[in-house]
């Protein structure tokens, strides 16, 4: 029994781990001066959501709202570290964006 129990912790944390790892990997690429990096691990999360969307089952007899609620809840439960790596770029990329037009005010009252 507890090695079970220690190796559930070990899984749980090394979960963890990744999630933590991929935000702090989310934030360095998102502050580079390329925007393009930043959006390499969202695409990355929302491939296989979207390729779970597209392998439902689709039992005969089911409505159509059934089916379509079934999508939206694996499109919704499947993209939410998506939507949390996209936040983090958006916040960053304005952060960028705001710096950028200080600079440039810094400049003209310079000249």
């Amino acid at each position: 029994m507890t090695l079970m129990t220690n190796l559930m912790w070990f899984i749980l944390i090394f979960i963890l781990g990744l999630g933590v790892g991929g935000i702090f990997l989310q934030i360095f690429l998102s502050k580079r001066d390329n925007k393009f990096l930043g959006l390499i691990l969202p695409i990355l999360c929302f491939l296989p959501s979207l390729v779970s969307t597209l392998n439902l089952a689709c039992l005969p007899g089911m409505s159509a709202a059934s089916i379509a609620g079934q999508v939206a809840m694996t499109l919704i439960l499947g993209n939410l570290y998506t939507f949390v790596l996209l936040g983090i770029y958006f916040a960053c990329r304005e952060k960028i964006k705001k710096q950028r037009q200080l600079d440039k005010m810094n400049i003209q009252d310079i000249e």
